[in-house]
């Protein structure tokens, strides 16, 4: 799908508050809201916004996680789309980055205490295709 200029303004404008209504985004654009409901509806069945989700703020980001973590995780061979698969099936990971050099994907978890974190770490390591994994945990969190 080919993004025009409106396009590209209309997914920043999202990208910053999803909830801004219709009304304003159309403001913003100078364009109808009208066009601004069928420029989405577009978007959305192109693929091109899949969604819509939440951010939370590192007051909120531990919400039901007394414990966070970054798990560093290395890949054996060929096998990141089936760990990938798994990973999301972990109520505790809270997103996933694949990244280049030493590790293959960085997951961000929580759990609500160090013995849960410990059980999901474990659980992690036995996946298959996991070769090694390396985890710090996360102690205060300091905004930009």
């Amino acid at each position: 799908m080919d993004l025009d200029e409106t396009d590209r303004r209309l997914i920043a404008l999202l990208r910053a508050d999803a909830r801004r209504p219709a009304s304003g985004l159309a403001a913003a654009l100078g364009v109808s809201r009208g066009t601004v409901q069928n420029r989405i509806a577009r978007l959305l069945r192109s693929g091109a916004i899949q969604g819509f989700t939440l951010r939370l703020g590192p007051e909120a980001a531990g919400v039901g996680a007394a414990v966070r973590a970054i798990t560093a995780i290395e890949i054996r061979g060929r096998q990141a789309t089936g760990v990938l698969r798994a990973l999301k099936g972990f109520p505790e990971i809270r997103a996933l980055h694949m990244t280049n050099g030493r590790w293959d994907v960085i997951a961000e978890l929580g759990a609500e205490s160090l013995e849960a974190l410990d059980q999901a770490l474990n659980r992690i390591r036995m996946l298959e295709g996991v070769a090694n994994s390396e985890t710090s945990i996360l102690l205060s969190t300091h905004a930009g």
